[in-house]
């Protein structure tokens, strides 16, 4: 950003936090550079994986007994922020990467040592998912040593599936007369082919595309995970693994991929205000008789109120993310209450930095719908982001405002994510959720 730092540094980074952030800052040309050819290719050029891999951002969520960092929340919302500020597909990735590695630490040990025992040489999000809690997934079947899922099932949604050794699917199984198994169920690549179907104004390059089978397959019971156990299982991660991290409770775990979500749109308008000043010293205004668009008194306003937006938004998310370290390292849990109090402010920021783009992109004008200017595709790739089901602005606020105003809640705590509530309905069993 121009000017002074709007955020100090956090006492909850780490020199290895610190290191990776620095080392992607220095990366962002070269990123932007080359998000054009993500956005053709619908995944990450290998140029920019391949330089995101040397830094071990794919690791920064790995637990330290598989060679990774297991960082903390400020850490991780400062490395995807620094991505965002050249790519938001990029950004995506390396959100995936981290944010999904809690739910894939659920799943037995054998199925977690094989998928991250691959973490060091893999390039990229070693694991993605797809349709994972969604209320619609795919039928299988309980058969001797594991469970077999039929020719043509089809997920969605499976960001970083390109790039991925392996993509976690949501399984239905009938398990009994009105009773049934909602599971994860871990896929290896080749088990699975995957859609031409991500054609999206936005995100490109994140390769969300849908995977689906084209032959029945087994799956063995070690790489199957009960997804109504999931709640329960997110809270004993901190039995299980070191790092910082890892030390949350299950809403605690929860908050994590939000906050990185709500990163990668904060890092974006950096992006997009930094592309905004350059083009500003360089260009002209239309209509009115100044030598540049920075001598025009509009535009001035225009950039004093978005660095504001922006470093507003940055103090609440980095704020929180230091909230959220706090509480990890004297291992208090998360009320249901303040879990959504936080993620209301998380998507609240997050359309602040949506709105920011907005502005830039207007004040600017018409050149920046060339699809060589990086704004528009900021301004495409925000949209998107956040248009994501999970940090929609007014569900979150609905969520949140129910607490405040002591309405019940329709769902306790990280149990709102659809598919887990269902899962916990389908297998008749009530979902596990840790004492406050």
């Amino acid at each position: 950003m121009v000017g002074i730092p709007s955020v100090h540094e956090s006492p909850f980074s780490t020199p290895e936090g610190r290191r990776i952030r620095d080392e992607v800052r220095e990366l962002v040309p070269l990123i932007r550079e080359h998000a054009a050819a993500g956005e053709e290719l619908g995944c990450l050029p290998p140029a920019t994986l391949d330089a995101l891999h040397r830094t071990g951002l794919f690791r920064a969520s790995v637990p330290p007994e598989f060679g990774g960092y297991a960082l903390g929340a400020r850490d991780l919302a400062e490395i995807v922020t620094a991505v965002a500020t050249g790519d938001g597909s990029a950004a995506w990735m390396a959100m995936i990467a981290s944010g999904f590695a809690r739910v894939m630490l659920t799943f037995p040990e054998d199925a977690v040592r094989e998928v991250y025992s691959r973490s060091l040489e893999w390039p990229g999000p070693v694991v993605a998912s797809a349709s994972l809690f969604s209320e619609r997934i795919q039928r299988a079947s309980r058969v001797p040593g594991g469970y077999s899922i039929p020719s043509g099932g089809k997920w969605g949604f499976g960001s970083g599936c390109k790039h991925a050794a392996y993509v976690v699917v949501g399984i239905e199984v009938p398990t009994g007369p009105g009773s049934v198994l909602r599971a994860m169920a871990l896929l290896e690549k080749g088990q699975y082919e995957i859609v031409d179907d991500w054609h999206v104004m936005g995100l490109r390059g994140s390769s969300s595309n849908s995977v689906r089978t084209t032959e029945e397959i087994f799956v063995p019971e070690q790489r199957v995970a009960d997804l109504a156990r999931m709640p329960e299982r997110l809270d004993q991660l901190h039995e299980r693994y070191q790092g910082l991290g890892y030390q949350l409770d299950g809403r605690g775990q929860m908050l994590i991929p939000a906050l990185e979500t709500m990163a990668v749109t904060l890092g974006m308008a950096q992006g997009a205000f930094e592309c905004f000043l350059d083009q500003s010293r360089r260009k002209k205004p239309f209509n009115l008789p100044y030598d540049t668009l920075a001598a025009t008194p509009s535009v001035q306003v225009a950039a004093g109120k978005t660095h504001a937006m922006i470093n507003a938004a940055e103090c609440l998310l980095f704020g929180r993310a230091d909230h959220i370290d706090r509480k990890a390292q004297a291992r208090e849990p998360f009320t249901a209450a303040e879990e959504s109090a936080i993620m209301m402010d998380l998507v609240h920021a997050g359309n602040v930095c949506g709105a920011a783009i907005d502005t830039l992109q207007l004040t600017l004008g018409s050149s920046t719908v060339s699809v060589r200017n990086p704004i528009q595709r900021f301004a495409r790739d925000v949209r998107v982001a956040l248009t994501h089901g999970s940090t929609r602005l007014d569900p979150s606020a609905e969520i949140s405002g129910r607490h405040l105003l002591g309405q019940p809640p329709f769902t306790d705590g990280m149990a709102a994510v659809p598919g887990v509530a269902k899962a916990a309905e389908t297998a008749q069993v009530a979902v596990p959720v840790p004492v406050a």
